[in-house]
């Protein structure tokens, strides 16, 4: 698995800004995510049988794979839905710099430390 395999986007969509940026918050601290961009979606699903229309906000997290248990985890603590949307896309290519980047922001990431 080359480097670039090893890094994803994790997206995560909440009711309200203040929420994500909580979640944003927590993560950068935590070190698990190098960046979080955060915008304003509308989302059309269905939960329970009926059908919904919200405004949320997205959080597209951009991380390193093997965070990916401890940020679910840290997640699910402050998340207030019952079943929050946290998915894993892979980055297939980027730019070498910025994997870089992410690759130091991440290092402080807490493989080695148990799950919470």
């Amino acid at each position: 698995m080359s480097q670039q395999d090893s890094y994803s986007v994790v997206l995560v969509t909440t009711a309200s800004q203040d929420e994500a940026v909580a979640i944003a918050q927590s993560l950068i601290q935590a070190g698990l995510a190098a960046c979080v961009s955060i915008t304003p979606i509308q989302s059309i699903y269905v939960w329970e049988g009926e059908t919904h229309q919200d405004n949320e906000w997205q959080l597209m997290i951009k991380t390193h794979l093997a965070c990916f248990q401890y940020l679910e985890a840290t997640v699910q603590k402050i998340h207030s839905y019952d079943v929050p949307e946290i998915i894993a896309l892979p980055i297939l290519a980027g730019s070498q710099p910025y994997l870089d980047w992410m690759a130091a922001q991440v290092e402080r990431s807490p493989r080695q430390r148990p799950a919470q």
